[in-house]
């Protein structure tokens, strides 16, 4: 079954558009929406170069195709054949590049294309039932293969993501704090030059006020 249906842009990570939810499994669904969100700010970020890839996450699938720059995606049960799933998802990625193909760069706010969900919600209802006529001749079309497509742990793909934000995270720390040790190692050399040579400038500066005490006088 089709239980989440996604579709963002890639380059910055933006939902485009969503299936409505049914009410089932609330906060289930909740959890792997923010999964699918985190998937796309992976993707936006480059961590992740497969333009289709299947991503397993509890007793679901993500499957995901990426064309022009938008990411569709899908979850389904771990039953549901991965055939019918990137059929369903050609269909979505069809008919999007009709209606929004032209907006999709320019699009600036999230789910600016959220009345798409009607065509969403007429399409999944045709996959639902994987034992129709018209899914049993998708399954048996050779011509649509799925078997070289990658299949993934959601724990993998995401931890990819978050060690390269570590990495840059460090990074950028480390560059700070080089920049506040080099500040400090110029404090001390300051403070160490005043100590070296502040006893001599005492002597002096004292030598100097006899000198001047010494010819006011006489």
């Amino acid at each position: 079954m089709v239980n989440l249906t996604m579709i963002a842009r890639v380059t910055d990570g933006l939902p485009l558009t969503e299936g409505m939810d049914d009410g089932r499994e609330q906060k289930d669904l909740d959890f792997y929406k923010q999964q699918a969100k985190a998937l796309f700010k992976n993707l936006s970020k480059g961590h992740n170069e497969a333009s289709r890839m299947s991503i397993e996450t509890g007793p679901n699938f993500f499957h995901y195709i990426i064309e022009g720059r938008v990411c569709y995606l899908t979850m389904c049960d771990r039953s549901y054949p991965k055939k019918l799933a990137f059929q369903y998802l050609e269909d979505l990625k069809n008919e999007f590049e009709k209606v929004a193909g032209g907006q999709i760069e320019t699009a600036a706010r999230p789910y600016q294309f959220i009345k798409f969900d009607t065509f969403i919600q007429k399409t999944k209802k045709l996959y639902l039932d994987t034992h129709t006529q018209r899914n049993i001749a998708k399954l048996n079309d050779e011509l649509y293969e799925v078997h070289q497509i990658m299949t993934r742990n959601v724990q993998e793909v995401l931890g990819v993501g978050e060690k390269l934000d570590q990495v840059s995270e460090m990074s950028s720390r480390l560059t700070s704090d080089t920049r506040i040790y080099a500040e400090k190692a110029r404090d001390l050399n300051r403070q160490a030059l005043i100590r070296k040579w502040a006893p001599f400038a005492i002597v002096i500066g004292v030598v100097l006020l006899l000198f001047w005490v010494r010819k006011k006088i006489w």
